[in-house]
């Protein structure tokens, strides 16, 4: 800090910036170099709005899968409680093997027939798991494991409260 000496009989301090504004354009520089360098952990994908109608035939209940959690723990695809081809239960949340198997069948048939996502060559993998808001959370994760050990890709979440 300096001090003015001028010919009054008070002193008036001045006070130097200048190495404060060393520091903080240290700091900025540093912060502008680790900025890019963080860690990107999660790949958000917003829905794109579709300008033209999608071709015919090519409903979305019937491409869209949909693992429902009943409050029972029991598992249900796309609304049916037993797959029609073997009349089995999916199962439930602590035996996902069923329902994996037969997504994986599904999914299969799917890049055999190529059933495709509309206007992309992307075969339609999407997969949506529905549970009530009171589910424990493990129990859900141990069905998106399943669902994700099948092939599905991406796997979106719903609540309760949204319906199909």
């Amino acid at each position: 800090m300096a001090m003015s000496g001028g010919g009054g009989k008070r002193a008036v301090p001045y006070i130097n910036v200048t190495p404060l504004i060393d520091v903080l354009l240290v700091l900025l520089i540093i912060f502008m170099v680790v900025t890019p360098l963080k860690p990107k952990r999660f790949q958000t994908l917003i829905p794109e709005q579709q300008n033209s109608p999608p071709p015919p035939g090519a409903e979305a209940s019937k491409l869209t899968l949909r693992v429902d959690i009943g409050k029972d723990s029991k598992l249900q695809l796309n609304g049916e409680d037993k797959d029609p081809d073997t009349g089995q239960s999916y199962g439930t949340v602590d035996n996902t093997s069923v329902l994996a198997a037969k997504l994986s069948r599904v999914l299969n048939d799917r890049k055999a027939r190529g059933v495709y996502k509309f206007g992309t060559t992307e075969i339609e993998q999407t997969v949506f798991v529905k549970a009530p808001e009171s589910f424990r959370y493990g129990d859900v994760v141990k069905v998106i494991d399943a669902v994700k050990g099948a092939g599905a890709k991406p796997v979106g979440l719903q609540v309760d409260a949204l319906e199909p």
